[in-house]
């Protein structure tokens, strides 16, 4: 196991290597100059020449590029040419907001999708089951802001019961952790906790929604597998009650790779929650870098997309080793 981690940990470094390489590529081929736009339209070509030098940009891209990785290696994303603050910290303020979505979303998706994924498993070929199977095809095709965009319409714009846009209505709690429902429970402010949860709910459930499908598919085709198997089949010939099968023997092994489930979501909603979080107005790290893709600023795109690939293979070397941990059958020599 030490051995698979140490090998999880040159994989890491190798990915931070490609994705600098690549974001450090593409931020330099898109068209517009970070400088020009800092300066602003009416700034003369001295200015921008000078802020040019400040930032770095008329260095080589070679040695440009030596920079920011050294700058990578000390932890730091540079800053931000828009407001001038460090990209690290101005995404780690927003993250509680983003994680407190991605969060709640999945474990709606889990309460959501492990029942009626068994149930779909237990009642083949009934309309749960079909119903799974048009919502696994529904989360894998619609795109995330098409259902935010539809889930404004209907339940604040018709039936208003939700709010469509922000985090917050009034004064919030005092912050705490950075998560409202937490720092509301902490400061035992129902009111504010019953705010924070209405401006949760649209995009917790368009992300829910999208998540809950897909897993409830991979629920139900492993639990048919299991339910197949042959000791299944020899508990059945034992005289063992249905119920019994199911709960004590058929789920617990059919759940096991729910681990390396949870990281496919995880990782799903890292790119699903950008979306979302610029229709809903969610002052979270995904709408952040949105904002930044259009004013060009390169070292927040540059700073998200290293932290979001770090977050991607963290989460799945932790599922690796709980699942190694939870089944030896799995686990690497």
């Amino acid at each position: 196991m030490a051995r698979f981690v140490l090998q999880r940990l040159v994989f890491l470094a190798l990915v931070l290597v490609g994705v600098s390489l690549i974001t450090f590529a593409i931020a330099h081929l898109a068209p517009g100059d970070p400088a020009r736009m800092m300066a602003g339209p009416a700034a003369s070509g001295e200015a921008v020449a000078t802020l040019r030098a400040e930032l770095g940009l008329d260095l080589p891209l070679w040695h440009q590029y030596a920079r920011y990785l050294g700058d990578l290696l000390r932890f730091d994303l540079g800053t931000s040419n828009v407001s001038g603050e460090p990209v690290l910290g101005e995404i780690l303020s927003r993250a509680p907001a983003s994680i407190e979505l991605m969060g709640s979303a999945l474990l709606l998706s889990l309460l959501v999708g492990i029942p009626i994924g068994i149930g779909a498993a237990v009642k083949r070929g009934g309309w749960l089951d079909r119903t799974v199977s048009g919502l696994s095809v529904a989360g894998i095709s619609v795109p995330p802001f098409w259902l935010g965009l539809v889930m404004v319409i209907v339940f604040y714009r018709q039936l208003e019961w939700f709010p469509a846009s922000g985090r917050f209505t009034g004064d919030p709690p005092p912050r705490v952790t950075g998560f409202l429902l937490m720092d509301s429970l902490l400061a035992f402010d129902l009111q504010a906790l019953a705010a924070a949860a209405a401006h949760l709910a649209l995009p917790v459930l368009s992300l829910a929604l999208l998540e809950a499908g897909p897993l409830a598919r991979l629920v139900r085709n492993q639990m048919r597998a299991v339910l197949a198997s042959d000791y299944v089949r020899m508990a059945r010939a034992s005289g063992l009650p249905e119920r019994t099968i199911l709960w004590r023997h058929a789920l617990r092994n059919a759940l096991t790779p729910l681990v390396t489930l949870v990281a496919a979501s995880i990782a799903m909603m890292l790119f699903g929650s950008v979306s979302l979080e610029t229709v809903f107005g969610w002052p979270g790290a995904g709408h952040y870098v949105v904002q930044s893709i259009f004013a060009l600023d390169f070292p927040v795109i540059m700073g998200f997309a290293v932290l979001t690939a770090i977050a991607y293979v963290l989460v799945n070397t932790v599922a690796d080793v709980a699942l190694g941990l939870i089944d030896p059958q799995v686990r690497p020599a």
